[in-house]
């Protein structure tokens, strides 16, 4: 679905450090970046679709274990978008010896003189292992482009050479999966606002979000030229519209379990997924 470019980077007053959230953030919050539906998932129907999505990921890490396989499953979206959850309920009964998540900090010395994706390739899974990553490579293609911790020059390799990069990775057998978190822009907000006065979230919340709340539009249009650049038929985008959590924990879960043959899949248990919220390619992004 196409939607009309807007501007977003003029917002009305807001001082994140004031602990009320204003009304304006609060009441577009869930239907902002055009999110369609008026109310979350009731929480008694989340947690009964959870248990049972999550009783196929056991079987299938059992699966992983006895045949080999190997999953990667890269979590990539703006600040706030709920990646850290999603990867939370995918890995919450699987055994954490054989289903890692990798959340990489800033490079080191060494790392940054190193062929840029190395230090991500040492974390790739081997045999019989799920691997998550909280953020990846594509760093480079958003935050590092739209903070000016690259060069244009080096933003331009990445995009020409990552497509070839993700297509070894399929070819040499890995099941690979990238997702892309979508919210709205008040969404965001109420999260940062959330971090910023929660005192058991406040390591989420760092001096890069509030730099990152005026370069909304900035974001899109780097998004945008990944997905165009980057999405193809041997490792797509999986869109998620992620306003509400619930919904996009549960798609993302579904996903992954339809797309893996694994031994005992039960498809009644998965059920369909809603085309409202994920689709295949930059069907729709969070402008």
């Amino acid at each position: 679905m196409k939607h009309k470019k807007k501007h977003h980077d003029e917002l009305p007053a807001f001082d994140i450090n004031d602990p009320v959230l204003p009304d304006w953030i609060d009441e577009k919050a869930l239907q902002s970046g055009g999110y369609p539906y008026d109310k979350k998932l009731k929480r008694e129907i989340y947690e009964e679709e959870l248990v049972r999505l999550q009783t196929e990921l056991v079987k299938l890490q059992s699966w992983l274990q006895k045949s080999g396989e190997r999953v990667m499953a890269l979590f990539e979206g703006r600040d706030a978008a709920g990646k850290g959850g999603a990867i939370k309920v995918l890995r919450e009964h699987m055994n954490p010896r054989y289903a890692p998540n990798i959340a990489l900090a800033k490079p080191s010395d060494r790392e940054q003189g190193q062929w840029y994706y190395q230090r991500y390739v040492t974390h790739f899974p081997t045999s019989g292992e799920f691997v998550s990553f909280d953020r990846s490579w594509y760093n480079r293609a958003g935050v590092e482009t739209v903070m000016g911790f690259c060069t244009p020059e080096e933003t331009e390799k990445f995009l020409e050479e990552t497509p070839h990069f993700e297509r070894l990775i399929v070819n040499d057998g890995i099941r690979f999966f990238k997702f892309w978190l979508s919210i709205g822009r008040e969404t965001q907000l109420k999260r940062f606002h959330d971090r910023r006065h929660d005192p058991l979230a406040t390591w989420k919340f760092s001096d890069m979000d509030v730099a990152a709340i005026p370069k909304w539009d900035d974001y899109t249009r780097a998004s945008e030229e990944m997905f165009r650049r980057t999405h193809s038929s041997k490792a797509p985008w999986t869109l998620v519209r992620s306003n509400d959590k619930r919904r996009a924990r549960l798609e993302v879960i579904r996903h992954v379990l339809s797309a893996v043959p694994y031994e005992g899949r039960d498809l009644d248990a998965i059920g369909k997924a809603d085309p409202k919220i994920i689709a295949e390619g930059p069907a729709f992004s969070d402008h």
